[in-house]
């Protein structure tokens, strides 16, 4: 009984933890969809962080592709016939929901850590590099489903994580090039001050499309982890689909996460990368939107940051010129480079720890310097804060905060 006890703590632990990573998703996600409306004055800051944070809790229940691909294409779950292997639900599933609370707590610190230098760096690949270093650390090399199985199936961590990864922000930077050019050679004789009002009124509905396709592609991968440790503790059983209850909770925890804003990073896409203009603005979340929906279609839990990040730099590259900040692009892409890899060194020392002084008690001392963690950040955070009423504020070149403010409106516009 006590051991059932146990594994049902570490489960609602695993669920707890999950539900703070999908919040510290969305407030660093909001940058991607709400960066340039605001920075160009296409919607107020306030008003964009809650426009966006519905039309994620919306879209996260537009689809379950992206899901099911996290709940079954990182960890190698199944058997030969498609059912959850015997040997990870041994015991309550315990050494499996070690691995998740594990992968979780690195990807959370790692949002935070980037958070916190205001670099918009990816949620998914701190989410995924957590997990395939808690479960290297678990199973060995052979517990990750690296794919590879068909030269024209893309599976596994190589083919839907991975490729996606390399392929999306080259593809933005592209289209988001292309469609500014255009964009400019079209209404070369329009009057910038009517083309700058009606790309604005623009912008709205492009930004709205980019929180929709965010809906429907980070939500939905803790969505996939919590999935993943209901049937590790015995609780679920189907891998091809998703509890009612577990996209409630989702949906809503990312939709909080937006609300809270996440102006560190809004700050840095928006001011920071590229000086946009509102027809910049609106190419850049056209090609995001176009790209990340696409790829929700098709199952691939790519990184937002990184298509939006692209589409911005791409914008800055179609119209000429521009003002690239190409030292501030440079760190985007050394941090997108060791996301991975230094979620998945946390991941495996959050299990190794975990595991070594094992049980309920090892679960709740990694829990413990989770904890102890944010606080810091937040702490740190606090030094120089970042809010709806200073977002906009002159960019500054070494510095990714401005001067703080002497008062703010309220918590929720606070970094």
């Amino acid at each position: 009984m006590a051991c059932v006890d146990a594994a049902l703590i570490v489960l609602g632990l695993v669920i707890v933890t999950a539900l703070a990573f999908d919040f510290t998703n969305g407030f660093h996600d909001t940058a991607n969809a709400m960066a340039t409306s605001i920075a160009t004055g296409a919607l107020k800051p306030k008003t964009a962080v809650i426009l966006s944070a519905v039309l994620n809790l919306v879209g996260a229940f537009l689809s379950v592709q992206v899901a099911l691909t996290v709940t079954n294409d990182v960890i190698n779950v199944q058997d030969s016939s498609g059912a959850p292997r015997t040997d990870l639900l041994a015991g309550g599933g315990e050494l499996l929901l070690l691995v998740i609370f594990a992968g979780l707590i690195g990807g959370i610190l790692w949002n935070l850590a980037t958070w916190l230098l205001g670099l918009p760096s990816s949620s998914s690949h701190a989410l995924f590099g957590g997990l395939i270093g808690s479960g290297i650390a678990a199973f060995g090399l052979s517990g990750i489903n690296w794919g590879g199985g068909s030269a024209t199936q893309l599976d596994g961590v190589i083919g839907k994580v991975i490729l996606p990864a390399l392929a999306s922000p080259v593809i933005a930077v592209i289209v988001a090039a292309c469609g500014t050019w255009l964009v400019y050679r079209i209404t070369a004789g329009i009057g910038e001050r009517f083309k700058d009002s009606g790309f604005r009124w623009g912008q709205i509905g492009t930004a709205s499309l980019v929180s929709l396709a965010h809906g429907t592609n980070d939500a939905q991968k803790t969505m996939g982890v919590i999935t993943l440790a209901l049937i590790a503790a015995g609780e679920w059983s189907d891998t091809s689909s998703i509890p009612w209850w577990v996209k409630l909770a989702c949906a809503a925890a990312i939709a909080l996460g937006t609300y809270s804003g996440g102006w560190r990073v809004i700050r840095t896409l928006g001011k920071g990368l590229v000086e946009i203009a509102p027809p910049q603005g609106m190419a850049a979340e056209s090609s995001s939107a176009a790209v990340i929906l696409t790829s929700s279609h098709l199952g691939f839990p790519l990184s937002t940051t990184h298509v939006a990040t692209g589409s911005i730099l791409g914008t800055g590259v179609g119209r000429r010129g521009a003002q690239v900040r190409w030292g501030i692009a440079g760190r985007m892409c050394v941090a997108w480079v060791i996301t991975l890899p230094t979620a998945a060194l946390v991941g495996g020392l959050m299990f190794l720890v975990g595991h070594t002084i094992g049980g309920l008690g090892g679960a709740l001392v990694i829990f413990a310097l989770l904890l102890l963690a944010a606080g810091y950040v937040l702490r740190r955070a606090r030094m120089k804060p970042v809010h709806a009423d200073n977002v906009n504020d002159q960019w500054q070149e070494g510095a990714t905060s401005p001067a703080p403010a002497a008062s703010v409106d309220s918590a929720t516009t606070r970094d």
